[in-house]
């Protein structure tokens, strides 16, 4: 598994018009080119660093088979941004143009734009896709509830699709950023169409043997906690797809309205209809997939080590949800943690959900800068829990994760630059470009014996 991060980029100046997005992006982006010859490269770590559609700066994990590395090397990125914007920083002030570059991890500007955090997770062919989306599609409609990011809801009618899906008329505030951006269910486009589920086939693997489900719906996560959660729950969760267990249908009738039904809604007892025309809570299809977990562990055991604490706070943060008790959660879960602190600032001011001062802490929350971001500002006095060490996300930013091909990837960058070979990549392929002949092609994302790559450089030394 792993995840892609799109961030979203800002510039502030005290007197002159800012440098626009795409300026900065490329600035941001000298340091890689120069190092790499290009704006898309993979690093030392396995993940891969590049400019997206529209200048997104973007980071993708190394494949994973664990979480706690899934999340070490997702925040690894944070920090190789952040370096980023500093030297940016510093080479536009070089250049005349001082202000402040902000770089954010979430997932909608003012302007109405929307980027991603998408989740790769390798599943078995054989694996029937239609079955698989029909039991995964109302637990991603509903997983918001315990992975949502939250978001101040300032003018509801200002919503894509407000016309054809209204919520409530009055400004609150949701589960999720990233909701009432979906148009479909389940599409191949990621970007006209913007579902939940992207079916397009590029399984980066043995295509007879695997495929990848691409899943575009989530929130961008500030929080380790709710990342363990996200990733713990849906990895779980297909597991017990691919076992063959039956499970109950579950099917939406109307999964893009139910999807911003559920956001809107913190008490999560809004019915959402059923394709066979009974109704269902968001919290109740929750509390069914726990269940279902629960008693699939029961019976096979626990296939790692932290999947007690997804458990416990899976099911605690459904409680506190039931009971509109967030106290047992305000630290772990990042729309109770952004929940919490809005509530108490607009209280404190005597401020209602349409203050413009709410919608400001609401970006702040997801500035990665961690002297500055409000998140991070958050988890330095304690209000926000940790799940990782911060030597396990210092070892993350050059270290892959040890039982995947992301190794591999490491030991043939590594060694390329020591000689000063031009080398170029792609998730499969490992290339020498000056010995077109040598190229080393691993589909097995699970290979990790580095005498491949050395026993490669050995040939054209």
């Amino acid at each position: 598994m792993g995840v892609e991060t799109e961030y979203g980029l800002h510039t502030v100046h005290p007197t002159k018009r800012p440098l626009a997005p795409d300026e900065v992006a490329r600035y941001m982006f000298k340091p890689v080119v120069a190092w790499g010859n290009s704006s898309n490269v993979f690093i030392p770590n396995g993940s891969r660093l590049y400019l997206d559609v529209g200048s997104h700066p973007e980071y993708a994990t190394a494949e994973t088979t664990r979480v706690d590395e899934l999340i070490a090397s997702d925040s690894a990125g944070d920090a190789i941004m952040h370096q980023l914007v500093l030297q940016a920083q510093q080479a536009m002030a070089d250049d005349g143009f001082d202000g402040d570059v902000y770089l954010y991890r979430n997932n909608a500007d003012s302007l109405g734009n929307s980027y991603g955090s998408h989740e790769n997770y390798m599943i078995e062919r054989t694996t029937q896709y239609r079955r698989l989306t029909s039991a995964l599609l109302p637990f991603l409609v509903t997983r918001q509830l315990i992975a949502g990011n939250g978001v101040v809801i300032k003018d509801p009618s200002a919503l894509p699709l407000a016309d054809q899906f209204p919520t409530r008329s009055e400004p609150h505030f949701a589960f999720s950023q990233r909701a009432d951006y979906m148009h479909e269910a389940i599409s191949s486009s990621s970007t006209r169409a913007r579902p939940m589920i992207n079916t397009r086939d590029e399984p980066h693997a043995d295509s007879t043997k695997y495929r990848r489900l691409h899943v575009i719906v989530g929130d961008s996560n500030m929080s380790e906690t709710t990342q363990l959660v996200r990733f713990g729950t849906t990895e779980l969760l297909l597991r017990i797809i691919e076992s063959g267990k039956p499970l109950r249908n579950l099917q939406l009738a109307h999964p893009v309205r139910a999807i911003r039904q559920t956001s809107h809604d913190l008490t999560g007892n809004t019915p959402l209809e059923l394709a066979d025309g009974r109704t269902m809570t968001a919290l109740e299809i929750q509390e069914f997939y726990f269940q279902t977990a629960k008693d699939f562990l029961a019976q096979q055991g626990h296939h790692h080590d932290h999947l007690e604490q997804v458990m416990d706070l899976w099911e605690r943060t459904l409680t506190a949800i039931a009971t509109q008790n967030f106290s047992s959660i305000d630290t772990e879960i990042d729309w109770a943690i952004k929940h919490k602190f809005c509530t108490a600032y607009a209280n404190k001011h005597q401020l209602d959900w349409d203050a413009a001062r709410l919608v400001q802490l609401d970006m702040a929350y997801h500035d990665i800068h961690p002297e500055r971001g409000l998140f991070n500002l958050l988890e330095a006095r304690g209000a926000a829990a940790r799940f990782l060490t911060d030597a396990q996300v210092d070892a993350a930013h050059d270290n892959p994760p040890a039982t995947t091909r992301a190794l591999l990837r490491h030991r043939f960058i590594e060694t390329a630059r020591a000689l000063g070979m031009e080398y170029s990549m792609d998730w499969t392929h490992m290339k020498l470009n000056n010995h077109p002949m040598h190229t080393l092609y691993i589909r097995d994302a699970f290979e990790t014996d580095i005498s491949i790559v050395d026993d490669l450089f050995a040939k054209v030394a």
